[in-house]
């Protein structure tokens, strides 16, 4: 499997919009392309976040709060797409609280025709895991 093959522009399209707001701050390009149900589930451990999350102001909420304690560089690894899924194994380097901050994370999306409905992110992938993934 190629990494990056052709077929998964519509994942690899919404990963650069999720990536420009992590490290830009600019969620305009990733709100376009969202419907107007989008929902998301990201791993973090504040009970406000818990569950699933509503909307584009809830996801500026996030780039905030993220931004707030991290600058990170993210770069995809892997992007595999089928059907209504697609899925982005990347890497983040950079700081956090202040400390150097490296990780494997995994995004997936969930779309409807061309439009992000959903998104669920995995922190913590391991290497071997990464592994099996580019084989």
């Amino acid at each position: 499997m190629k990494p990056m093959e052709k077929g998964n522009e519509r994942s690899l399209q919404a990963f650069n919009a999720f990536r420009r707001a992590i490290e830009e701050g600019d969620t305009g390009a990733f709100a376009a392309l969202v419907t107007s149900d989008f929902g998301f589930i990201v791993p973090i451990p504040f009970e406000e976040w818990q569950g699933e999350q509503k909307g584009t102001g809830r996801f500026r909420e996030l780039v905030e709060l993220e931004r707030a304690s991290m600058s990170a560089k993210l770069t995809p690894v892997i992007c595999v797409e089928q059907e209504d899924t697609g899925i982005v194994i990347f890497q983040a380097e950079g700081i956090f609280n202040e400390m150097p901050y490296t990780n494997e994370l995994v995004i997936v999306f969930r779309f409807e025709q061309e439009r992000i409905r959903s998104f669920r992110e995995y922190v913590g992938v391991t290497s071997h895991l990464l592994a099996i993934a580019k084989s």
